[in-house]
C-alpha cells in the first residue's frame, strides 16, 4: 500500500523515469553533430545534423503511440506497472545506442538500427512523462497539486541537465577531437546504471487512492477516449504546441544554433545551456506554487501571450556580440517555457477523468510533442540554412504560442464542460 512509501520515495519514483527519460533524449540532441557524423555517410554539416536530427524527430512521432500503448496499461493494470515497463523500455536501448558501431562498420546498416533504438526510446518516453504526473498529482492535496506536478516535470528538467552538464564536462575534460571520435558514447552508458536505479526505486509502489476509483470499461480506454473525450483530447494537443516548440528549440536545438549561428565553441555553448536549465528549476517551482493561488489557466495564459510578445527580441540577444546578452536572451526564455511547464501537469491531471486518465493525456500532450516537438529542431536547422535567416527559430515559437494563446482562451469552457478534479485550473 502506498501509506507505508515515504513521500521522499514518491516523489523520487515519480521523478527519477522522467530523469532517465531526458536525459537519453537529451543526450542525442547535444551529441547530434557527432552522432550524425558516426552513423551517416560523409556530406556537409548541416546535412549531417539534418539526418541526426531527423531520427531524433522519428523518436518523437513514436510517442502518441507509446502514450497510447503505456496510457491502457496505466489505466487498466496500474499507474505504476506502466512506470517500471517504461524505464525499461528506455534504459535497453540508451546501453544499446552507446554501444552500436558507427557507418563505417556496418554501413547502411547503422542509421537503420539507430532509427529503430530510438523508435523504442520514442515508444517509453510517450508514456513515462504522463503517466509519472498522474502518478504524483492524484497523491497530492489540491492546495499543493501545482507545485507536486512540477516535482514531476523536473525530473525531467534534472534529466537534460544531467545531460547537458555531462556534455559540458566531456568537452572541457578530454583531449580535442575524443568526444567526436567516441567520447559522446559514454553518457549513453551512464544512462543503463540510471535505469537500474529507476526499478529499485519503483519496486512495490502501489496505486493511488484517487486511481483506485477508476472504473474499468468492457471497451479498450482508447476507444472511449476518443469516443466521449475528443474535445479534451484536442485541447491538451492545442495547449500543449507551445511548449513542444518553445523547449525542444530552447533547450535542446539552441546548443547547435549557438554554433552554427554564433560561432560559439561546443564547450561554451553546454555550458550556457546547462546554467539555463539549472534555473529552469526555481522557475517551474515558482510559477506552480503561484498556480496553486491564482490558477493555472492563467498563468498559462501569461506565459504564451507574452512568448507572442518577447520571443523575437529575446532571439535578437541571443544573437548579440557579448556573452551576457546570450545567457540574458536564454533566461527570458527559461522564465516563459518554465511558468509553463510548472502548471502544465496538474493542468492536464485536473482536466481529464480518472478512468480514462493516462490515455488521454499521453494521447492529447503527445501527439503534440511526437508531431510537433520532435521535427522543431529539424524545421529549425531548415529554415536558418533555407532563409538564412537567424532568427527563424524565434518566429516559431511567436507562432506556437499564439496557438496555445487562443486555445487557453477560446476553447477552455467548450472542451472541459466537467472537471474532473475541480481546482485551481
Amino acid at each position: 500500500m502506498t501509506a507505508t512509501i515515504s513521500p521522499t520515495r514518491l516523489m523520487a519514483a515519480g521523478a527519477v523515469g522522467n530523469l532517465l527519460e531526458w536525459y537519453d533524449f537529451a543526450v542525442y540532441g547535444y551529441f547530434a553533430a557527432a552522432i550524425g557524423r558516426a552513423f551517416f555517410p560523409e556530406q556537409d554539416k548541416v546535412a549531417q545534423v539534418l539526418a541526426a536530427f531527423g531520427v531524433f524527430a522519428v523518436g518523437f512521432m513514436m510517442r502518441p503511440i507509446g502514450g497510447a500503448l503505456f496510457g491502457h496499461v496505466g489505466d487498466r493494470l496500474g499507474r505504476s506497472t506502466a512506470l517500471t515497463l517504461s524505464v525499461l523500455a528506455m534504459a535497453v536501448p540508451t546501453f544499446l545506442i552507446g554501444v552500436l558501431p558507427g557507418y563505417d562498420v556496418l554501413g547502411l546498416a547503422a542509421p537503420v538500427l539507430l532509427t529503430l533504438l530510438r523508435m523504442l526510446q520514442g515508444l517509453s518516453v510517450g508514456g513515462e512523462y504522463t503517466t509519472s504526473i498522474i502518478f504524483l498529482v492524484e497523491r497530492a492535496r489540491p492546495e499543493r497539486r501545482g507545485v507536486v506536478g512540477a516535482v514531476a516535470d523536473l525530473g525531467a528538467v534534472s534529466g537534460i541537465l544531467l545531460g547537458s552538464a555531462t556534455g559540458a564536462v566531456l568537452e572541457w575534460a578530454m583531449p580535442a577531437g575524443a568526444v567526436e571520435a567516441w567520447g559522446w558514447r559514454i553518457p549513453f552508458w551512464i544512462g543503463l546504471l540510471v535505469g537500474v536505479a529507476g526499478l529499485v526505486l519503483r519496486r512495490g509502489l502501489g496505486e493511488s487512492a484517487e486511481g483506485e476509483k477508476r472504473q474499468r470499461s468492457e471497451r479498450p480506454p482508447l476507444v472511449v477516449t476518443f469516443t466521449h473525450h475528443w474535445r479534451v483530447l484536442a485541447y491538451l494537443a492545442g495547449v500543449s504546441v507551445f511548449g513542444a516548440v518553445g523547449f525542444y528549440l530552447m533547450f535542446v536545438y539552441i546548443v547547435s544554433w549557438l554554433q552554427l549561428a554564433d560561432g560559439i565553441p561546443p564547450a561554451q555553448a553546454l555550458t550556457i545551456n546547462t546554467i539555463s536549465m539549472a534555473l529552469l528549476i526555481p522557475a517551474e517551482i515558482g510559477l506552480a506554487a503561484l498556480s496553486d493561488r491564482i490558477g493555472r489557466r492563467a498563468v498559462l495564459l501569461a506565459v504564451t501571450g507574452l512568448s507572442v510578445i518577447a520571443a523575437w527580441p529575446l532571439f535578437w540577444m541571443m544573437h548579440g556580440p557579448e556573452p551576457w546578452m546570450v545567457a540574458v536572451g536564454q533566461i527570458g526564455f527559461v522564465i516563459l517555457v518554465g511558468g509553463y511547464y510548472g502548471c502544465l501537469p496538474a493542468f492536464m491531471v485536473e482536466a481529464v477523468p480518472v478512468d480514462v486518465r493516462c490515455t488521454a493525456i499521453a494521447l492529447g500532450y503527445n501527439v503534440a510533442l511526437g508531431l510537433i516537438g520532435g521535427l522543431s529542431p529539424l524545421a529549425a536547422t531548415w529554415l536558418v540554412e533555407r532563409t538564412d535567416n537567424d532568427y527563424s527559430p524565434g518566429y516559431m515559437i511567436m507562432a506556437a504560442g499564439a496557438i496555445s494563446f487562443l486555445v487557453l482562451l477560446l476553447g477552455h469552457r467548450h472542451a472541459l464542460p466537467d472537471r474532473a478534479l475541480p481546482a485551481r485550473s
